[in-house]
Parts: structure tokens; sequence; C-alpha cells
């Protein structure tokens, strides 16, 4: 037998999983990371417990498992984006803590860019959607002014998976897909601008050297092979950005596929062969793991979490019963939801619990429950939760219907995918078949795991993908649903627009 290690560093922790040649998931393991907060903007990580997570899921993962770890041919990581991570000229690591991608600190460096580059001109070439500060590039400006010293010592800033492969390997570099992360990489023409780069102030080489997701960059180092317990024979690849790993695993590799991820935030992605730009709905773009390809993305900030809070405020009884031992609060939510009626008997409910992205009209939006009468039962407002979360997304996908010619088919990935229920709410809003496959919570693993196969020479190309994502289920839309939903998709625009301007009016209070 042939296995591949394939490590999803996420915030919240590493997941290590053990692939088959034929891309079937042996074992997983997973070690938590703890985000240190050190003020509103400030949220941060420390590399060396990613380190140790890596190190402390591989033991897990070949730890009573029955095989020879000789067998073991290769190493690719996927690792959250928009990391900063500081590595002196002598290969040592300068800060204990880095800001991750959401840490929003460097506000005052993105502005002082944005001073002397069009704003609309950045975008446009590096297709960066985020809220602005969030990049790279501004994270390290932040550095160089707030600590010289540190900036000057530092041969190399890379990323989160980048560092891991640093321990791995001893090599400092990154791929396409994280450059594509990092405020000054040009996605027309996939390298660093240099005219982003010399306002910024930071020198060219301080930017990591960049290579395709499936270059090898070397086998293990001694050290941490003696740490893994793994042979020093295993190959590393380049890796990638969790969004393109994540777009890979989950079988998108041609123009016009595309896939919904229904987490804690949510969001549709498209893969294509051109990025997917649009000035006032900004999509974020990262380049493919794939080269010459990309995946481009609209969000919205809270679908799980919001549906979390109705939960622990709106169905207390129900997150007790679970307490008690009488069944998951989920299923028991989703039960109740199928008993109110499609509109959710006229109640509408805005999901933006955790302020708005880059489709609604305000990163101020407030979400809300509109339409309230006596008559509302708890059932009803779950199913308007579902219903909410599941027309926002729709308006998310909306943007990049108008650019991209979308297949009828959407694979839906993520922790809400679970709920059949849930699923057929998505084929009648989105009115599209929705498919759903076993490898639905390993999406980003799977990427990874194909990256190094294919580096490894151990697959020809990525087309297994699509038969590993073969569907468990196909859902497909309900006619009369669809006819009913396209009404209310009408009023939920009309609350969101609403609640947009009251979210900029009550900011100000």
């Amino acid at each position: 037998m042939t296995y591949i290690i394939a490590y999803d560093l996420g915030t919240g922790g590493t997941k290590a999983s053990l692939y088959k040649i034929d891309g079937k998931l042996l074992k997983s393991s997973f070690i938590s990371c703890k985000t240190y907060y050190q003020g509103e903007y400030i949220k941060e990580q420390k590399p060396k417990e990613w380190w140790n997570s890596v190190v402390t899921s591989t033991k897990k993962l070949i730890s009573n498992i029955d095989i020879n770890v000789e067998d073991i041919k290769g190493i690719a990581v996927s690792g959250h984006s928009l990391g900063a991570v500081p590595i002196s000229y002598d290969g040592k690591l300068l800060s204990e803590l880095v800001p991750i991608w959401s840490d929003n600190r460097a506000t005052t460096q993105a502005e002082k860019f944005f001073n002397e580059i069009s704003e609309e001109d950045w975008y446009e070439k590096t297709g960066n959607g985020f809220p602005r500060a969030l990049y790279s590039v501004f994270k390290i400006m932040w550095f160089k002014e707030h600590h010289p010293k540190l900036f000057e010592e530092t041969d190399k800033f890379i990323g989160t998976k980048d560092y891991i492969n640093y321990k791995l390997t001893g090599i400092l570099a990154t791929d396409y897909s994280y450059a594509s992360g990092s405020g000054v990489f040009d996605i027309n023409n996939w390298k660093y601008n240099k005219e982003f780069i010399s306002e910024s102030g930071i020198p060219e080489n301080k930017f990591p050297h960049i290579f395709e997701s499936t270059y090898i960059l070397g086998t293990l180092n001694e050290d941490a092979a003696q740490q893994l317990g793994l042979p020093k024979t295993i190959k590393v690849a380049c890796g990638g950005v969790d969004n393109s790993c994540m777009a890979l695993g989950a079988g998108c590799i041609d123009e016009g596929m595309s896939y919904t991820s229904l987490g804690t935030s949510a969001w549709v992605a498209v893969t294509s062969h051109k990025p997917v730009i649009d000035i006032n709905k900004r999509p974020y773009v990262f380049a493919h793991c794939i080269k010459g390809m990309y995946a481009s993305a609209t969000a919205i900030f809270s679908a799980g979490n919001s549906y979390r809070w109705v939960r622990d405020n709106i169905c207390k009884d129900i997150l007790q019963d679970e307490k008690e031992g009488l069944g998951d609060s989920y299923i028991r939510m989703n039960e109740l939801a199928k008993e109110s009626p499609v509109g959710s008997n006229k109640l509408i409910f805005n999901p933006s619990l955790a302020g708005g992205s880059s489709i609604d009209e305000s990163q101020n939006i407030r979400g809300a429950f509109i339409g309230l009468t006596l008559g509302h039962t708890q059932k009803d407002l779950i199913r308007a939760t579902l219903e909410g979360i599941t027309m926002g997304l729709q308006n998310a996908l909306e943007v990049l219907q108008e650019y991209v010619d979308l297949e009828n088919d959407m694979l839906i990935v993520g922790g809400g995918s679970k709920s059949s229920f849930w699923r057929q709410l998505f084929a009648d809003i989105y009115d599209k078949n929705i498919n759903y496959t076993k490898n639905g919570q390993q999406t980003g693993s799977l990427g990874a795991a194909a990256i190094a196969f294919v580096g490894c020479g151990l697959w020809e190309d990525f087309t297994l993908l699509k038969d590993i994502n073969n569907d468990i289920s196909v859902i497909r839309p309900n006619i009369q649903n669809v006819k009913k939903y396209k009404k209310i998709n009408k009023v939920y625009k009309q609350v969101s627009k609403m609640q947009s301007d009251i979210g900029d009016v009550l900011v100000n209070l």
C-alpha cells in the first residue's frame, strides 16, 4: 500500500489525515490550537503551537494502525490564509505570536497605502475582496512600523502552512494560491506586483519565492522526521491556501464547478479560468491550486453561528434536552422546522448577526426577524433562520452567476450539509441540484492529499477527484417551492437593505 498524510491547518486546530492511493480516507486525528485576543482588532496564534499540533496529531494518526510508515510517500498542508510569520536570516521564528487571517490591526497601514494606490485598481489586480487591512502586506507594514528591529532581522515573512513546510523541510517558500492573499500578488499575471510592493515599503526579497502547489520542496529533515516518527524519505509538496484546497477537494477542477461551504460562516465558491471581479460586491479571489485557474467566492459571516444563537437563546428547552441525553439539539430543531410551511408563515430572518460581508450594502448591517406576530411559533423561528441563511447565500451566489456560467449541480460541504432538510431548502432556494458526498467534512484535507499525490507522481492529475466525490445523494428542487422562494427572496432583499440602513444609524448612537 501507498499512503499520503494531509494536514488541514485551520484556525481552530490541525487535522492530520491518512489517505490511501485511491483517495480514500483511512484515519484522521485533530489537535486544537488557541487564538489569543489582545484587543478589539488583534487576533493572534503561536506558530510553535501549530507545529506542536502537527507533531501530536501525527503521532495519534500513526498509532494503533496497521501500516508501515515506510509506505507513507508524501505530505501536503492546507493552511488558513493571510498569515505573516517572520523568520530570521538564521532561520529563527522572530515572534512568539503572529496575526492570523482575521486580525484587523493594520487599518492605518492600509490607509497609508491607499493614499497613493487606487483601491479599485488594487482590487482589480489582486482580487483581494476581504476587508483590506486583513491582507498580509499590511500586517507586514505594521511589523515594520511597530517592531522595526524585528523587521530588519526578518529574512522572509511566510504564511501559516509555509511555516509548517519550513519546519518539515527547512525551505522558505510559498505557493501561488497562498501568495494570492498577500495583497501584492497580480492574479492576472501570476506574480508579485512590483508597484504594490514598492508602495508598501517592504523589500521584495522579504516575500517568499512562489512555486506551484504540487512542487516538491524536498524531503523531511532529520529533526522533523524524528519528532513526527516518520522516515526522512517522505516528500513534502508546497501545498495550498485553505480556500483553494477546499475547492480542489470538492472536485471543483473544471470551469463553472462550484460548492457551498456551510459552517460557522459560509460561502459559495466557483472555479473558473478567469477571476470573478466585481468592484461593488467584491468577491474574494484566490489562485486555484491548479495553475491558470481561480477560486472566487462570496460569503456571509454568520451561518452556523446564527443557527447556534437561535438554539442557545430561543430553543433553550431543546438544548436542555440534549444536555440530559435526549438527542442532538440540531436534529430536533430541523424536525420542528419541517412542521412550519414554506416561508415560515411570512416570517423573514436576516442572518447578519456577525455584521456584513462585501455583498451587503453596509458592514454595519444587523440581523433581525422581520414580520413577527403573536401567532408565530418556535417552529417558525427555526425554519425562518434556516431559510434566511440559505437566502443570504443565494444572494452571494447571484454575484458569481453574473460572471461564470455555473453548472446546475452544487456540492454542499461543511457541518450544516449533514441535514437533508437543509439541503432541500438549498435545492429549492438555489433552484439547483444539491449534491452531498461522504467527503463533505474533509474537502480541505482531501485537496491537500491530492496535491501530495500529484506532486509525488502517484496521480497523473486531479481527475480522480471527480470520482472520489461521487454523490451519496442528490436532492432536486421542488418546482412549487422554487416559485414561492423566488417571491420570498424579493422581500428578503428589501429586508437586507433596510437592515443595512438601520445598522448605519445604530453604529453612531
